[in-house]
């Protein structure tokens, strides 16, 4: 029964609602051509782009937001190629997957500020709220060449709403059976010379138990989100933005009894996390002419973090700048970026001894040119270099690195229906302590990075796109993408909780390639069905035996069937398949379906929404028991599939 699931689903050869490129989009063709891109540097359209990238538009933003207001996680999960990874069973901390590799090496932005890696890595895509959103735009394969270290599986930049001169207000209400509600605020305006943005949202959650067996799936949370943004509108044309982005929470996982306040010599088992963080950003713009610009951009941030775990304690403070300046040039035919940026990133533990202070410095200065050049109608390109200078170290070592990064996209435009992008290039990812395998164990008996240099990779994609009207009703598209990476100087875990655990470099690569198929077919913009399919083999020669790297699932689909009347109703019916895993012990876990439904209805300037995820229940606890050991010691599981089971949840939503 599988397989004939499988060689159907790859058949239909698609993808779901989210981020596709110019042939997988949610909007007619005459909509796609005036999406302009952020993340290419180059304010190109998406049509005229040569680089791939995927988007994700503001109307998929608002429905994904009826699922999971509290963050973008949801978002992200249903799109082909990437993974939403759970690393804590009792706090349900998440990293991002592209493409089978590690979340360490996706680099995610907002509104193009690198501020979520290392230290935040596990909790970034928990703490990015979707309500200020408009559009989300993906990278995958290398992209250190436009932004540095990081950028080997891909870039994710999440890019927010900017005033109108009509006011702009959405009040969102929400309320799951999980115990979770949300209250949420983003407000806007401008007039000739100064407009503002302001979100504001408040998560609360209560600790969940759908298993019984006294630990949570769900820990008990609050999270508070305020981020207000300032519009100048500058003579001459140039823009002046300034920002503040502020989110404290507090997580509380474990023992259901201990949580509750009842806590006993048994019911001692608990996991905290309280986390800090405030992203302090100013942006700068201004023509000298019709075809030149310089743009300056500059970010401060703090990210304050404490997990607690029964007897053990770990504190750090990971302190952020980040600049770039650049001049860009537009002459027929095409443009040319030239830049600069330097970047810091201090991880000071706050409280281990010498032997474990996992305290880590990294500074880096680079600079860059992109030149992009519409040969014809048919080719274009898109190609670019960066050198980046690194030093980083801590007290049992420095090292000091040197990178030169090319990147080369180009863009086919073989007929009115039929295209293709092909791009390639390298990538590097500095040193960290924080990998989704130390987060699992919180970082205990973790012993400092000493001689470890930086990852290095090779990579790239291809695509082809298919384009047609059916009739006078049916728009059909369809788009099939082959990707390869090849990471060399891996960092691996080793060593034990008893001797310590240690990151080290291997001399043995890691091989991920793999191909998407996407497709939609929508009829009179009323009915619309995507499906997608994601074939991923990933490998590692460090690993013994059949080399295959833990939870990454070799088949993936997608599918999507949706039904909308505009200002009247919408509604949805998903089902993902996720195929065999094989965890880090060996053991290979059950494939599974996940199915959802959704169901919005508007009233003027109100609406109702209602949705049910995973209404077949799947959860690991079904197959094998989360939780292992002494009840006030627990062991748990790696994380495979859901762990809260069937949800429910509904809200109202106002918009003037």
């Amino acid at each position: 029964m599988r397989k004939l699931l499988l060689a159907a689903a790859m058949m239909l050869l698609g993808n779901h609602v989210s981020a596709q490129q110019d042939t997988v989009q949610h909007e007619r063709e005459d909509e796609i051509e005036e999406i302009i891109l952020r993340s290419t540097r180059s304010s190109r359209t998406i049509a005229n782009t040569p680089t791939r990238v995927e988007t994700i538009n503001l109307e998929e933003i608002d429905e994904k937001s009826n699922m999971r207001p509290s963050n973008v996680a949801m978002i992200l999960h249903e799109s082909t190629g990437i993974a939403v990874q759970q690393t804590s069973a009792t706090s349900a901390n998440a990293s991002i997957r592209i493409q089978g590799l590690d979340g360490r090496y996706t680099q995610i932005l907002k509104d193009g500020f690198p501020s979520f890696g290392n230290f935040a890595n596990g909790l970034s895509v928990l703490e990015i709220p979707p309500l200020d959103l408009k559009q989300v735009e993906i990278i995958k394969g290398p992209s250190s060449t436009l932004y540095g270290a990081g950028a080997i599986a891909g870039v994710i930049n999440f890019v927010s709403r900017t005033p109108k001169e009509e006011q702009d207000l959405n009040i969102l209400l929400n309320a799951a059976n999980t115990g979770l509600y949300n209250l949420g605020v983003f407000s806007s305006q401008r007039d000739k010379r100064v407009g503002y943005t302001f979100l504001a949202l408040y998560n609360s959650q209560k600790e969940y138990d759908i298993d019984k067996d006294d630990f949570t799936e769900l820990p008990n949370s609050k999270e508070l989100t305020i981020h207000p943004k300032v519009f100048f509108y500058l003579p001459g044309e140039a823009n002046l933005i300034v920002g503040n982005a502020f989110t404290t929470g507090n997580r509380l996982g474990g023992d259901m009894e201990f949580i509750k306040g009842n806590r006993s010599a048994e019911h001692s088992y608990f996991e905290r996390n309280k986390t800090f963080r405030n992203t302090a950003t100013l942006e700068f713009s201004k023509p000298f002419s019709e075809t030149s610009r310089i743009e300056f951009k500059s970010a401060y941030s703090l990210f304050n973090r404490t997990i607690e775990v029964s007897d053990y304690a770990f504190k750090g403070l990971n302190q952020n700048y980040y600049s770039d300046l650049s001049w860009s040039k537009t002459l027929p035919n095409q443009t040319i970026i030239l830049g600069g940026n330097y970047v810091t990133d201090h991880f000071k533990d706050r409280l281990n001894s010498t032997e474990t202070d996992l305290s880590f410095s990294v500074n880096t200065g680079g600079a860059y040119i992109q030149h992009t050049w519409d040969v014809s109608d048919v080719v274009k390109f898109e190609n670019g270099v960066r050198a980046d200078l690194v030093k980083y170290g801590n007290d049992l070592y420095t090292e000091s690195e040197s990178f030169l990064l090319p990147r080369i996209s180009m863009l086919l435009r073989l007929s009115p229906k039929w295209s293709s992008r092909i791009g390639g290039g390298l990538g590097y990812k500095t040193p960290t302590a924080f990998t989704e395998q130390t987060e699992g164990f919180q970082y205990q008996n973790l012993k400092p990075l000493a001689g470890v240099t930086s990852e290095k990779s090779i990579g790239g994609t291809a695509d082809i796109n298919f384009k047609t009207m059916i009739g006078d009703d049916l728009d059909f598209s369809i788009n099939h993408m082959f990707f390869y990476t090849k990471l060399n100087n891996s960092i691996v875990l080793g060593g034990s909780d008893i001797a310590g655990y240690t990151l080290a470099n291997t001399d043995k690569p890691l091989y991920s390639s793999g191909f998407e198929t996407n497709a939609k077919l929508i009829y009179k913009d009323f009915l619309k069905f995507f499906a997608g399919y994601t074939y991923t083999d990933t490998k590692a020669d460090y690993i013994p035996g059949d080399r295959i790297v833990p939870l990454v699932p070799v088949h993936r689909v997608n599918l999507i069937f949706m039904a909308e009347k505009h200002d009247n109703y919408k509604t949805g019916l998903e089902a993902y398949y996720t195929d065999i895993q094989r965890l880090t012990n060996g053991s290979s876990t059950k494939p599974y379906w996940d199915l959802g439904f959704m169901f919005e209805k508007y009233f003027g300037r109100f609406s109702v929404f209602v949705n049910v995820e995973n209404f077949l229940d799947t959860r690991q606890s079904r197959y094998k028991g989360v939780v292992n050991g002494a009840h006030n010691a627990p062991s748990f599981d790696e994380i495979w599939t859901h762990t809260e089971g069937r949800t429910f949840n509904g809200g109202i939503k106002f918009k003037l």
